[in-house]
Order: structure tokens, then C-alpha cells, then sequence
């Protein structure tokens, strides 16, 4: 029972007396909470007690050894006995029994012990799970460096040269009606009927001049493979050393053709060195366990013997299917020798064609057979009288073989990057290097441009000047617009990017969204499709960026065309996602002077994007072309975003 201003009335139980009733006592008590009342009274029944409070009044009678409660609450019998302590409801409610007489549990701390075992366990685990990891890398690293010679090299054989792109009259009208009407004015009706009457006679001349001239261009190209194939298998020294350095150009191990005998081609190859190699290699514990232990001296010496003639075998295959008329290959390998830390010459022979070709090669260890398959062969590892690998990598004797030492006199190693230039050798076996910093490929099948074209064409008229440029506007994704009748004439395309290597990429699809055939996925092995409606022109670099550019005729695209799909795809060998490029946007604009610009998000999870699309639309019940910035993509890459179209890629 509370009272007002914190006012708590406390009913007291005093100690049993006489028979007699009557107030004993009352006193006020101030607390922290405020002021409270209490008051007793004695009563006359032995062990009788009353007790108010905010739950309700309780009375209890008899002695503390075993009392009955009654009042709210139900009835209760209590025993108060030693430790145990009972209490039971008369009314059949729930049964409660417990050796304490409080039920409220108990926080506990960890102690000192418990927290610094669990600090060892989750350093154990720690060590453990870096340990396997090391285990891993160390047991594929072992693989790599062992396996080399287990690739297969396809053969080669005659450049095949490509078909001339189809190029069809809407293109070429599309391309002369860009051309005659830009500068005029949409208001100028008769000046627009003529330019358009004149992009009528232009179109089949142009396009008849460009067929024709891309056919000249094929025939040559043509005419200069077959004579470097003649020359490739007549084993013309500098036509066989330069294909084979192509060809070499990735390898693990650095080699460099640098001469021709007769059908006997002349290789040079670095080896890593012997430090090089890890000091520990995956092992078992007494009990079999996974474990590191140190590589022994002999262990890594055959490590390092293994990964030698791993990567001899697959220089000599690679050097027979590259070049097919010759015989065999004298084979040298430099190294840094561990004692003396400068390069030598670590083996050296010669080896057929028929005994690399007629030799099974399935394991790791097959890559030993080099020194049984090969004539004359030396190697600066040997084994010992009991027939134990030798652990001393010693010098070979480069006297015996003409030509050796210049070849050593003249290596240049750099110990930094560990990778030797062997291009600047003094070649005195008369072989050719590659030159270096050559000029870019360019697309022999470059069309040339319609106003290129018109000023070159006979009784010409001087060249329209450009329209002015305008500042593009800024789309967000998901932004649509419809584009103006002078982009269906000719729209340019323009991908300007830093930081990391990227295609662009088109589809043309149908009504379900999908390429309708070969001709309809055009991208850098396939420039041109739509019989040149669309047309991949390559990239440039512009200062700091790299720009690849695009031209769509969409007045020229099939009716079955009904989506243009503009992608990007990052460079399938580098594994980089979008977030690699710097300074992406798409630039697209039209004559005269409109432009539109969107800069596709830097998305770290994304390796392929459709940046944007062009789609047909209707509008005031006539058809349009209208234009959508999109900016999504697949993790996976170009082969998702390609059967994501409708086409596989192999």
C-alpha cells in the first residue's frame, strides 16, 4: 500500500505475547527513497503474523519449523528446517523444491587460466591454418615448376586470311546522306531532297569503290602469308628465328632462338636459379600429419633438376610445332651457379625431332628422359659412384662446343628482376632477334570514310566543313532518350578509358533479345556485322587514354534488328574487374552537333557490362530510335554476358 508524496506503509510483526490486542507501535523512518510508516500490534495467537505489502495481505500461524500461509496467493505450508527448505501449495499449483533459498543465478568470470588456454587454442589454430595454406601453395608451386613439359603445342600451318567485311548499299547510303546532309538546316526542305538525291548517286559508287579495294587488300595479304609460309618451311633463318621468339615469348623459363644450321635451330635458355627455390617442402609428422619440413640439399637439387628439364622439353616441343622444317635443336641452358653467383651453363645437347615426338610424356618426373633422349648431352648435375644425385652444381666446359662462350661472354642477366635479356647476345651462330618497340597491328580491312572517299573521287566538290562541337549531355542510369533523325544516318561511338585494357562489344538481337546468328555479334576477332551497318574501327591511344570507336547506321540495320546491345568486356588474361578502369565514359554523338556522354559505374565485382543500348521505339505513332544507359553486368565475364545474348564462346 503506498501513500501519497512517497509516503510506504509498513505493517510490522512483533514477537507473540498475551492474549491482548492493541497498537504497539508506530514510527516514521526516513530513507532514500523518501519517508515510510511502519506499525505493529500484538495479537493474542501464537504464531500468528500478518504482512501487507503491494502484492497483498498474507498471514501466516505456527512456528517457523513448519507454518501455514494463508491470503493471496493460495495457501502454503513451509518448513524451515535446517538447509532444506519446502514449500508446497495447498491449492494444487505448481510443487517448488530447492536446496537454496533463492533461486537468482549466478554470474562467474572466467579465470586467468581459462582465458590464457583459449588465447593458446586460437593460436594453434591460427598456426594451423597458416600452415596448411603453405602446405598448398608450396605442393602447386612443385606442379607448376615440374609439369611445364606436359602441354601440348599445336602445329603450325598456313595463315588463313579472313573474308573482306560484307558491306551492303543501306550502308553506304546511310554513310553519303550523313555526309551531303550535314550543315543544312531541317527547315531547308529543298536543300535536304537534294543532298539526299545526291547521296543516292554517291552510295553505289562508294560502295562498289570499297569492295573493290578491300579485295585488292585481301589478295595481298594473301600473297605475303603464302610467301611467309614458303619461307617458314624452306627454313629461312630470320622468318624461323622470329616465329620461334614469338612463340617463346611467354614461357616461364626465358628462351631465344638465335640461329639456323641447316634444319638445326639454335636455342638459348634461362634457367631460375638454384636459390630460388623455397627451404621447405610439405612432409607427415611421426603420427601422419600434415607438416613443413626443410628441404634437403639433395631434394632441392632434384626440385631444381625436375623444373631444368620440365622446361627443356616443352622449349623443344614448342620450337618443333612452331617451326616445321627443322630437324633438331641445339639446346643451351644458363643459369646462375649457387657457388660462384655468376651465369654459367648448366646443360647443353642436341635433340631430334623424332625423339621428342615418339617420347611419352604423362608425369612430372617424365621431364628427367631429357638426358637419356638427347645426343651429347652434359649437365652440371651428375650422380655418384652408389648412384645418388650429386648436391654440387658444378660449371660446365664450354670449349667443346663452338660458339658457347661468346654466347656467355655476351648474357646479360639483371639479378633484381631475375629475368636475363637475351636479345642483346652477340649472335655468333649468324641468327636474328626480334626487334622490339614495333608499330602497332592496324586493321588492313579499314574502310575508308565516305568524305575520304569523296575527296579522293574525281570532280569532287570541296568538303563540307564539321559542324561545331557541342558539350555532350550527361546520362544517369536508366535515363532514355529518343535520338534525333540525324543519328540514324550515322552514329559514333567513342570508349575512352585508362588503368586497364578493355573491348567493346555489340549485339545485335531480335524480339527475344537474342543474336539471330554469327553476323549479329560483333566484337575484336569479328569488327564489322549487319553488312557493315555496324563496325568496330580499333583503338588508339589519345594522350593518357585509350579510345575505341564504333559506327552505327541504324537506318542501314535489318528489320529483325531490333536491339543494339553496347558492352564491354575487361581483358580475359587479367582476371581485373570494372573497378580497374579509370576515366570510363562512353561518348555518342551525331551530326549536327548533338552528343551524349555516360560513365558506366566502377563496379569491383563486374568483369563484363552493357554500358548502354539502342532499341526501336514508337513515338507519336511513327518509329524512333531511342537510346538507354544501363550500367550492369556479370561477374563471370564475357562468356556470361555472351550466352546471356544467345552465343557461346569456345
Amino acid at each position: 500500500m503506498t501513500l501519497l508524496l512517497g509516503w510506504e506503509l509498513v505493517l510490522l510483526v512483533w514477537r507473540p505475547c498475551r492474549r491482548s490486542v492493541g497498537i504497539h507501535k508506530c514510527q516514521a523512518v526516513q530513507g532514500e527513497r523518501g519517508y515510510s510508516m511502519g506499525f505493529g500490534f500484538r495479537v493474542g495467537v501464537p504464531g500468528l503474523s500478518v504482512r501487507v505489502s503491494t502484492r497483498g495481505v498474507r498471514t501466516s500461524i505456527g512456528p517457523r519449523a513448519a507454518r501455514l500461509s494463508l491470503g493471496t496467493g493460495g495457501a502454503r505450508v513451509s518448513s524451515g528446517l535446517g538447509p532444506f527448505y519446502a514449500s508446497s501449495s495447498l491449492g494444487g499449483g505448481r510443487r517448488r523444491t530447492s536446496t537454496r533459498r533463492t533461486s537468482r543465478p549466478r554470474t562467474v568470470a572466467p579465470s586467468a587460466a581459462q582465458l590464457d588456454r583459449a588465447r593458446r587454442q586460437a593460436e594453434r589454430a591460427q598456426q594451423e591454418a597458416q600452415r596448411e595454406a603453405a602446405i598448398a601453395e608450396l605442393r602447386q608451386l612443385r606442379r607448376q615448376t615440374t609439369s611445364v613439359h606436359l602441354q601440348s603445342f599445336p602445329a603450325a600451318h598456313p595463315p588463313q586470311i579472313p573474308d573482306i567485311p560484307h558491306l551492303g548499299l543501306p550502308w553506304a547510303l546511310a554513310e553519303a546522306r550523313a555526309f551531303h546532309l550535314q550543315g543544312i538546316g531541317r527547315l531547308a526542305r529543298a536543300q535536304r531532297a537534294a543532298a539526299k538525291q545526291r547521296a543516292e548517286q554517291d552510295a553505289p559508287l562508294y560502295l562498289a569503290a570499297e569492295t573493290s579495294r578491300l579485295q585488292a587488300v585481301r589478295e595481298q595479304l594473301t600473297d605475303e602469308a603464302q610467301q611467309w609460309w614458303q619461307a617458314l618451311v624452306s627454313n629461312d633463318e630470320a622468318t624461323v628465328c622470329e616465329a620461334v621468339n614469338t612463340a617463346f615469348s611467354d614461357n616461364p623459363a626465358a628462351g631465344c632462338a638465335v640461329g639456323l644450321d641447316g634444319p638445326v635451330l639454335s636455342v638459348v635458355m634461362r634457367q631460375q636459379d638454384l636459390d630460388s627455390l623455397p627451404t621447405q617442402t610439405p612432409g607427415l609428422t611421426p603420427s601422419g600429419h600434415p607438416t613443413l619440413k626443410n628441404l634437403t640439399k639433395r631434394d632441392k637439387t632434384l626440385w631444381w633438376l625436375t623444373s631444368m628439364g620440365s622446361n627443356i622439353v616443352a622449349t623443344l616441343k614448342e620450337g618443333f610445332a612452331t617451326a616445321p622444317g627443322i630437324t633438331a635443336i641445339d639446346l643451351a641452358v644458363l643459369t646462375r651457379l649457387p657457388d660462384t653467383q655468376r651465369l654459367g651453363f648448366a646443360a647443353y645437347g642436341r635433340w631430334t625431332r623424332e625423339a621428342i615426338e615418339s617420347t611419352p610424356w604423362r608425369e612430372p618426373d617424365d621431364a628427367l628422359r631429357f638426358l637419356d633422349i638427347g645426343q651429347d648431352v652434359a649437365c652440371s648435375v651428375t650422380t655418384t659412384a652408389s648412384g645418388n644425385l650429386s648436391t654440387t652444381i658444378k660449371p660446365l666446359d664450354t670449349t667443346r662446343v663452338p660458339g658457347l662462350q661468346d654466347l656467355l661472354d655476351h648474357a646479360q642477366d639483371d639479378p633484381d628482376s631475375g629475368d636475363t635479356s637475351l636479345a642483346d647476345l652477340d649472335i655468333s651462330l649468324g641468327g636474328n632477334t626480334p626487334t622490339g618497340g614495333g608499330s602497332p597491328v592496324t586493321d588492313p580491312y579499314r574502310i575508308k570514310p565516305f568524305a575520304e572517299w569523296k575527296q579522293e573521287a574525281p570532280a569532287s566538290p570541296p568538303p563540307i566543313p564539321p559542324a561545331t562541337a557541342v558539350a555532350p549531355v550527361t546520362l544517369i542510369p536508366g535515363q532514355t532518350l529518343v535520338l534525333p533523325e540525324e543519328a540514324w544516318q550515322g552514329l559514333r561511338l567513342a570508349f575512352s578509358f585508362a588503368g586497364a585494357d578493355a573491348d567493346l562489344t555489340l549485339f545485335l538481337t531480335g524480339h527475344d533479345g537474342r543474336v539471330g546468328g554469327d553476323e549479329d555479334f560483333v566484337f575484336y576477332n569479328q569488327p564489322s556485322g549487319a553488312d557493315g551497318a555496324v563496325r568496330l574501327l580499333g583503338k588508339q591511344l589519345e594522350g593518357a587514354h585509350t579510345v575505341e570507336r564504333v559506327t552505327v547506321h541504324l537506318s542501314a540495320l535489318p528489320e529483325h534488328v531490333r536491339r543494339v546491345a553496347i558492352a564491354i568486356n575487361m581483358d580475359v588474361d587479367t582476371g581485373l574487374t570494372c573497378d580497374s578502369l579509370t576515366y570510363a565514359t562512353l561518348l555518342m554523338d551525331c551530326t549536327p552537333g548533338a552528343a551524349w556522354e555516360f560513365q558506366p559505374p566502377a563496379d569491383p565485382n563486374i568483369r563484363a557490362m552493357v554500358v548502354a543500348e539502342l532499341y526501336r521505339h514508337t513515338v507519336d505513332g511513327r518509329p524512333a530510335w531511342k537510346l538507354r544507359a544501363i550500367g550492369q553486368g556479370w561477374a563471370e565475364g564475357l562468356d556470361a554476358l555472351a550466352r546471356a545474348y544467345g552465343v557461346d564462346v569456345e
